[in-house]
């Protein structure tokens, strides 16, 4: 399998991980080349998702090396890989309900220089500008989304994981959804994306690993997605 060459910013290399006594991943590999937006293709109980929260050090039972920025973070707590410059923006959003959409952006604390300011987030998602006052229950899906992912930005973190940001969405929103990943990319961030569906991970990535079964089983860089259509649709079961 072909292998990144620029700087790797994130090295998964035989992570294994297990809720109880299941066996999820089987020894995932890949690499995160920086300043790149990178996803993670494959069907519902894949992998994708335990691989995000083991990176992250949600997942108790895990092992292998996860390497980020020379540090392996495989020993490490959540929130001592937060504090390292990861910010994980799960599927399910987790938007406080009680609180605005400021008061949400707000909230996360600042954990290294270099996070965006509250301007230049409301920049981004202008938006999110004009619903700044509303709670969190009276968001639709894709200011939602939108929330969980500024809420991110804050931080200071530089690499991003992102699980089904485009999960639900109209197509509308997805198209700009992938707009604010492309923005992001162009800021310097590194994106690492769970997707199942691929004609939008080739709108906004470099390269995409498949996983089977808890590893990855092909990579397939985005300039020869289109000659790899037949075989991600097989990959992917659509």
């Amino acid at each position: 399998m072909a292998q990144p060459t620029s700087e790797v910013h994130l090295k998964v290399q035989d992570l294994q991980a297990f809720y109880g006594e299941s066996h999820i991943l089987h020894g995932m590999s890949f690499e995160v080349p920086r300043g790149e937006v990178v996803t993670l293709l494959g069907r519902n109980g894949a992998g994708k998702t335990t691989t995000m929260k083991s990176i992250m050090g949600i997942v108790a039972k895990r092992s292998g090396l996860v390497e980020f920025e020379g540090v392996n973070l495989i020993d490490l707590t959540s929130n001592r890989i937060a504090r390292l410059g990861l910010a994980f923006c799960p599927e399910e959003r987790g938007i406080f309900s009680s609180l605005s959409v400021t008061e949400n952006i707000l909230l996360p604390p600042v954990v290294k220089p270099g996070g965006m300011s509250l301007e230049e987030i409301y920049g981004l998602f202008p938006r999110l500008k004009e619903r700044g006052n509303s709670q969190g229950t009276k968001l639709s899906g894709g200011e939602a989304q939108m929330l969980a992912i500024a809420r991110i930005l804050r931080t200071g973190a530089n690499l991003l994981l992102l699980d089904e940001p485009t999960e639900g969405l109209a197509p509308l929103i997805v198209q700009q959804i992938g707009q604010i990943i492309r923005d992001l990319k162009g800021r310097g961030f590194t994106i690492l994306l769970v997707e199942q569906n691929f004609r939008f991970a080739a709108t906004v990535a470099d390269r995409h690993f498949v996983v089977e079964n808890g590893l990855v089983v092909d990579m397939v860089p985005n300039s020869e997605i289109d000659k790899s259509t037949d075989k991600l649709k097989k990959y992917l079961g659509v």
